[in-house]
């Protein structure tokens, strides 16, 4: 039997992650290149990205129907901790470069298999166990602290950041999926998010500086582009397919990202990973991946909410 769920037989859905995670791969050469402050460039990513999706959200709202208050305030609360992801995600650039930040953000699964631990008493299975210090050696080879990377200022940060923005991500996932997975929306969840997160960026600002209203337009012309391509397109096209693939596809789709940032990197802003640190991005990718895998084989129990903790769709969308 063909069904949508397997991916279909057409390969339309595995084609348009494909096409997700390749439009977000780019996210932090862009960020580079628009050259602005942390929480600035955070700011503008989501606050542009907002109003083309507010209309896709209106559009969907008249096909599918009207989503309930407690969904938005959730999807809300859910865009504060994607403003936390995106600011410190910022920090990992400048400290270890677009391209190895992008692997330091992509730990959020192993946070979320804590979080399952934490709240669901919901043990890890013994993968989890084995292979956690192994992705925790592969953040340190790509970080740059073994075998002396040059790829960044502060090889130490970077390891604080990208581990922050896991954390936060986990967070994020979290809360939205509690508060949105029975809804079939996809477009009015991701645009209460990304306001939320426009807010969230505007708070931080004014709680620790380094927020700026004026920017050069150069450097809006890049978080605009960003705002289009991967706030918006790449968010859509991911969140939109991966349900409809097998959860081994979807895990390796999306770790396709990192990989793809890394080279983009090399080639757009010259950054020249050492050995270690390409070994060391193997690793990390690797290690998410069997986790991905061990948690997505177990059987939901009756009763507990396993869809809030699907690892399918949890690769890092910044």
């Amino acid at each position: 039997m063909t069904g949508t769920g397997q991916g279909g037989s057409d390969g339309r859905p595995l084609m348009l992650a494909m096409l997700g995670a390749a439009s977000i791969s780019a996210s932090g050469i862009v960020i580079k290149l628009a050259d602005t402050g942390t929480v600035t460039a955070a700011f503008y990513r989501t606050f542009l990205a907002v109003p083309g999706l507010v209309l896709l959200a209106v559009l969907e709202q008249r096909r599918r129907g009207p989503r309930r208050p407690a969904a938005r305030a959730g999807a809300l609360v859910a865009g504060l901790f994607l403003a936390v992801d995106l600011v410190l995600w910022n920090h990992a650039i400048a400290e270890v470069g677009a391209g190895i930040a992008t692997v330091l953000g992509n730990l959020q699964v192993l946070f979320v298999a804590f979080a399952a631990w934490a709240v669901f008493r919901e043990r890890p299975e013994r993968r989890f166990l084995i292979f956690l210090p192994v992705v925790m050696t592969g953040v340190v080879m790509v970080s740059g602290l073994a075998g002396g990377g040059d790829s960044g200022t502060r090889p130490l940060a970077g390891i604080g950041y990208g581990i922050g923005t896991s954390i936060a991500y986990a967070a994020f996932l979290l809360t939205l999926r509690r508060t949105s997975s029975a809804s079939p929306h996809v477009a009015g969840p991701l645009a209460e998010a990304t306001a939320g997160a426009a807010l969230g960026t505007v708070l931080i600002g004014l709680a620790f500086g380094g927020f700026a209203w004026h920017i050069p337009w150069p450097s809006f012309g890049w978080l605009l582009l960003l705002a289009l391509t991967s706030q918006t397109l790449g968010w859509l096209l991911i969140t939109s397919s991966l349900p409809r693939l097998p959860a081994a596809i979807s895990s390796l789709t999306l770790l396709l990202q990192p990989a793809a940032a890394m080279l983009l990197a090399a080639i757009v802003l010259d950054e020249r990973p050492t050995l270690i640190q390409i070994a060391g991005a193997v690793v990390v990718c690797c290690g998410v991946l069997a986790v991905s895998l061990s948690a997505s084989s177990r059987k939901p129990e009756a009763g507990r909410p396993d869809e809030d903790l699907e690892p399918a769709a949890t690769g890092s969308l910044v």
